[in-house]
């Protein structure tokens, strides 16, 4: 009784906090806590004419159908691929262009950099795809018609399956390491300047204090958000793959997202068998985000739980 007194006089007193927090609150009420029901469906033969409660339930068998069928090696190979790709090749550049940024001395440069940076961001997939078709087609594109000028041939980077990946890295590298690098510049304001001031004095160079300093002081920051990026690891994106997806790449480009929209959607009332992928996708991410976060506290970082 006295802790619960003592709660209430907390959350009195704090009143206002908690109502700028209310907003956010309701949100992952209503839009994440709430639909996870529907992940009950995942173990039904789900029926609309039923509706959701009168739909059978048939256990574990849209999960074992799934991973009996010969698409899950091909799905699981091509979403881990591209996860590992976004994760060897992506990841580090926000962290490496925020430093690059925090080293330029004049401020109007480096707000100059930043807004051209951030910009790409802004833009949706639909365009930058469309941007990257006109400029890789065989048809008069920009980059086609330069290889042909050069070697007399052309290269059908949209068909062939061996470029898809390599595509979709580029366009997540120039579409987000720029919005990537906010959360970084904002650590290193929190980096004491009279450090860097007395290992000048002590004689260390830049790449010391870069090494000593920097990279220490925002080393907490780096672990918290690849601790939430393999969170989403499976995650590759579904409007970006599906509009460079076509008949010839198919085969190395179709990741569980794209997967469950064809299958689930287009193909036919699959809802049942294509939750049962998308609740597998989402436990495969939280086994990561505790993995990792267990592993980052054993080599003496501060995890997320």
């Amino acid at each position: 009784m006295k802790s619960a007194n003592r709660n209430w006089k907390r959350i009195v007193a704090n009143r206002w906090l908690f109502l700028l927090a209310l907003p956010g609150i309701l949100y992952f009420l209503l839009f994440r806590y709430l639909p996870m029901w529907g992940l009950l469906i995942a173990f039904k033969r789900y029926n609309a004419g039923l509706g959701f409660w009168g739909s059978p339930w048939i256990g574990l068998k849209n999960f074992t159908d799934f991973f009996a069928s010969s698409e899950f090696i091909m799905l699981f190979r091509n979403t881990f691929i591209l996860g590992i790709y976004n994760l060897v090749f992506f990841f580090p550049l926000p962290i490496v262009l925020a430093l690059m940024i925090n080293a330029v001395s004049k401020n109007w440069y480096k707000r100059i950099i930043q807004t051209i940076t951030y910009l790409p961001h802004f833009l949706s997939w639909v365009i930058i795809a469309s941007i990257c078709q006109v400029m890789l087609t065989t048809e008069n594109g920009i980059i086609n018609e330069l290889i042909y000028s050069i070697n007399g041939e052309r290269i059908a980077f949209l068909t062939d399956p061996k470029y898809v990946r390599t595509i979709l890295v580029i366009q997540t590298i120039w579409r987000e390491t720029g919005w990537g690098t906010i959360i970084f510049l904002a650590a290193l304001t929190g980096v004491d300047p009279q450090l860097y001031d007395a290992a000048h004095v002590d004689g260390a160079n830049a790449w010391q204090r870069l090494w000593n300093i920097t990279i220490p002081a925002i080393i907490g920051t780096i672990v918290t958000l690849l601790i939430l990026r393999l969170g989403h690891f499976l995650d590759t994106g579904f409007t970006q793959i599906f509009l460079m997806l076509n008949a010839l790449n198919r085969d190395v480009g179709e990741v569980f997202d794209t997967y469950i929209y064809r299958v689930g959607i287009r193909e036919g009332n699959r809802m049942s068998y294509t939750t049962a992928v998308g609740l597998f996708k989402s436990v495969v991410g939280l086994v990561l985000v505790l993995t990792a976060d267990r592993i980052a506290k054993k080599t003496d970082n501060e995890g997320i739980l």
